[in-house]
């Protein structure tokens, strides 16, 4: 019996976020309502989006704001054992000034909360493969770069 060759191909599930900051540098965090730990915000790419559309769109679904989105952070391949092989690119959202804050309006469907956290305590918020894809977005934002990542390690 022949194998498709299709067959082998991996078919990720494709999510974009995007990292916010404050003006004092820390990194926005929103409250999922269907998960256990904090996350950024964003979600699964669409069929016919490019992973900017998805996360702009996304952002304006669960905080109800439509800030410019800029560069691509963070491309992280990152299977998961209950889901199957991810693809995740994260974009930076920048810094929110007060007028963005105070616009915001969480999709309750979604989101229960939101806060802002220092970089470097991420690790004990949120999971470990995504804490990390944090710390490296928020240095790739610092350093003008891109890390390329699997399962939140970089990869030389």
């Amino acid at each position: 019996m022949a194998i498709d060759p299709a067959e082998s191909f991996a078919r990720p599930r494709v999510a974009a976020g995007a990292l916010f900051f404050d003006d004092l540098r820390r990194v926005m965090m929103v409250v999922p309502s269907y998960k256990d730990y904090l996350d950024i915000p964003g979600g699964y790419i669409e069929h016919g989006e490019t992973p900017s559309q998805a996360v702009a769109r996304e952002v304006e679904e669960e905080l109800g704001i439509t800030p410019s989105i800029g560069r691509l952070l963070v491309v992280d391949w990152a299977p998961n054992p209950s889901e199957g092989d991810k693809q995740l690119f994260v974009f930076d959202g920048g810094v929110l000034a007060r007028e963005w804050l105070d616009k915001i309006v969480l999709g309750p469907s979604e989101l229960t909360g939101y806060d802002f956290y220092a970089v470097d305590t991420v690790e004990s918020i949120t999971i470990p493969r995504l804490a990390r894809r944090i710390t490296h977005g928020a240095y790739a934002r610092e350093q003008g770069t891109t890390a390329y990542l699997e399962n939140g390690r970089p990869i030389p």
